[in-house]
């Protein structure tokens, strides 16, 4: 009797499954159809907030028991193969493959993008602009670690935008090709990485050197090829490059996350959940700067982040950084940019695009 209902649901899920193969097919032949309208009118082929917006509506829709998170990623996956069919679009992402960089780029986009490694920050400005890719990916803060000045620093003198943002938590773990601690008599991995393991590194790997590369899957392929070496790097880079797990989670704060950037060049319509970024510089005299923020305290807005920057045009001038809630479209935004331009030294609007939502927010 047991056997035969087996039987049966296992037939009714074999059935399920060719009905939701004729359904994905049907969508992806509507979204050529979509794609062809969109190149006879000149429009964007890619439109970051719909995406989130077809995610959040479908994901409103479920009610178990398949979980949400677990939906988020089919339907992301889905959206990417149909945009694939349409045209594939290029990302550029730190590189080489395996780095946190470059899972941000898979978890934003979905694998059947067209993804192009490049082994430094400028390089993916440089390609975005250049329209050698249509979006790049790039790290720009750590919740322990602080910002990362490489891509700052870009920003002020790049026309590119920012189209959107990802926070991916971050687990750094030891990697080697034995899998024993014992055998490593050196270190590579990412300045950044390494900041975010020191305690760990001092506690349990006192007087090994530790060696700068340019990414953490550059660590880990080096220490592919070297049996007296380890990489600090991600499970899924000992996977790519066939190392081993010497210690997991070797990060000295566990709520460990690291915010990237998306680059296009192109504006995002508001969404109703956005956030804008800006830099600007201000006069050296008293209140300059209280002034400039306080236009956004008038007009009741959000700051969640302000940064600076030495300017590098000369000896103790900085850039400010400031990222707060809003898009440029609404009218108190723009009557606080309207300040802004009549306060500031220099200032441009680096982008507005929908806030990321974290776990547990709703859209």
């Amino acid at each position: 009797m047991g056997s035969d209902r087996l039987k049966d649901l296992r037939e009714e899920i074999d059935a399920l499954d060719r009905e939701l193969l004729r359904l994905l097919s049907l969508r992806a032949q509507k979204a050529l159809e979509i794609g062809n309208i969109k190149k006879e009118r000149g429009l964007p082929l890619y439109i970051p907030h719909r995406e989130r917006e077809v995610l959040e509506r479908i994901l409103s829709f479920n009610n178990g028991p398949f979980p949400s998170q677990a939906l988020r990623v089919v339907f992301r996956e889905v959206i990417s193969a149909c945009l694939s069919l349409q045209h594939p679009l290029r990302v550029a992402y730190l590189g080489p493959e395996g780095t946190y960089t470059h899972q941000a780029g898979l978890d934003y986009f979905g694998s059947s993008m067209e993804f192009i490694s490049t082994p430094f920050v400028e390089g993916i400005f440089q390609a975005v602009e250049r329209g050698q890719t249509h979006y790049g990916v790039v790290p720009f803060e750590n919740s322990t670690e602080g910002v990362v000045s490489a891509t700052l620093d870009l920003f002020f003198f790049s026309p590119v935008k920012i189209a959107g943002e990802i926070y991916l938590p971050v687990s750094h773990h030891l990697l080697c090709l034995s899998g024993q601690r014992r055998d490593v008599v050196r270190i590579y991995s990412h300045p950044q990485a390494t900041a975010q393991c020191k305690k760990w590194l001092s506690l349990q790997m006192p007087g090994i050197p530790v060696v700068d590369v340019s990414s953490t899957a550059e660590a880990a392929a080096r220490a592919a090829h070297d049996p007296q070496s380890a990489a600090i790097a991600s499970r899924a880079a000992s996977l790519l490059y066939g190392l081993k797990v010497a210690e997991e989670g070797i990060e000295d704060v566990k709520e460990n996350y690291t915010r990237f950037l998306v680059l296009g060049m192109e504006e995002v319509p508001p969404t109703g959940r956005d956030k804008t970024s800006v830099i600007f510089s201000a006069a050296h005299e008293a209140g300059a700067l209280c002034g400039i923020l306080s236009l956004f305290a008038q007009e009741g807005i959000n700051l969640t982040k302000i940064e600076s920057r030495p300017s590098r045009q000369k000896p103790w001038d900085y850039l400010f950084y400031v990222d707060f809630e809003g898009h440029t479209e609404e009218d108190r935004v723009k009557r606080a940019l309207e300040g802004l331009r009549e306060r500031a030294l220099a200032w441009k609007v680096l982008g507005s695009y929908p806030r990321f939502l974290k776990k547990g927010e709703d859209g």
